[in-house]
């Protein structure tokens, strides 16, 4: 048989398994029930890092309680990143295999990312002014932080700069696709250039550079903003898809008004 025929065959049978998925009520049925036990585990184990954190772990020997703003700092930049990147997973299926609830889901991450990023640069100002004397420097790990940044509101901006909304969501998935690069000058910012930024302590294959006893409530933490991020992203599709369909019912009943 025809190689392209095969790889046709492959392509056409992972779309129709990823479009079993894409069923906006199916979505709802299974999301839906799950956001109020979503809602609460994220509060309570954000809660419990935090207040671990802040409360209990000891402060820096070298900067001192400062330091414990990394506690909201770090994992917002995590979480800041991941978003991205999950955002340029959306649009990949949104272009590849045409996904109906990947652009909606690129739509929805991109404020909620936005957000965490934004986050992330006022905590890490925070922390600069004592550590570095200024609230901002142009540093590398900074100033691409400052792109994803702006990643996010251009993608935000292009989805809603179009009259046709499948134009725009194309637009910004191109623009997730190109600006994931800036994902890896992110995590490797501090090994390439000269940076006041500390370079990376936590290792996931090594040993971290990081007290156990900080390691803990700042890895809690991080779970805990990792679940309001999946709980805010899926309470925004979901009203999403409800307002889609109660436009549709009102243009739908308008139509048999007149």
């Amino acid at each position: 048989m025809n190689e392209n025929v095969l790889n046709a065959g492959r392509t056409g049978a992972a779309g129709a398994w990823l479009h079993r998925f894409a069923n906006p009520g199916r979505f709802l049925r299974l999301v839906r029930p799950a956001l109020p036990w979503l809602a609460v585990f994220s509060i309570l184990i954000t809660g419990t890092g935090l207040v671990w954190g802040y409360g209990f772990a000891p402060a820096d020997w070298q900067q001192g309680d400062a330091s414990r703003i990394m506690y909201v700092h770090v994992p917002a930049a995590w979480v800041a990143m991941a978003g991205y990147a999950a955002l340029a997973g959306c649009s990949f299926f949104s272009i590849v295999w045409r996904h109906p609830l990947a652009d909606l889901a690129a739509e929805e991450i991109g404020p909620v990312g936005a957000g965490f990023t934004f986050v992330c640069l006022v905590t890490g100002s925070l922390w600069g002014k004592p550590m570095w004397g200024a609230y901002w420097v142009w540093d590398a790990r900074l100033t691409s932080v400052l792109v994803l940044f702006f990643l996010y509101l251009g993608h935000i901006a292009l989805i809603r700069a179009f009259d046709n909304p499948a134009h725009g969501h194309r637009a910004a998935a191109i623009l997730a696709l190109v600006g994931a690069i800036n994902l890896p000058i992110i995590v490797y910012s501090v090994q390439w250039w000269n940076t006041l930024h500390q370079g990376n302590t936590i290792s996931f294959t090594g040993n971290s550079k990081i007290y156990i006893t900080m390691l803990y409530p700042l890895l809690i933490a991080s779970v805990g903003f990792y679940l309001c991020f999946v709980t805010l992203v899926c309470a925004r599709m979901c009203a999403a898809i409800m307002e889609r369909r109660t436009r549709g019912l009102l243009l739908a009943a308008a139509d048999r008004g007149a």
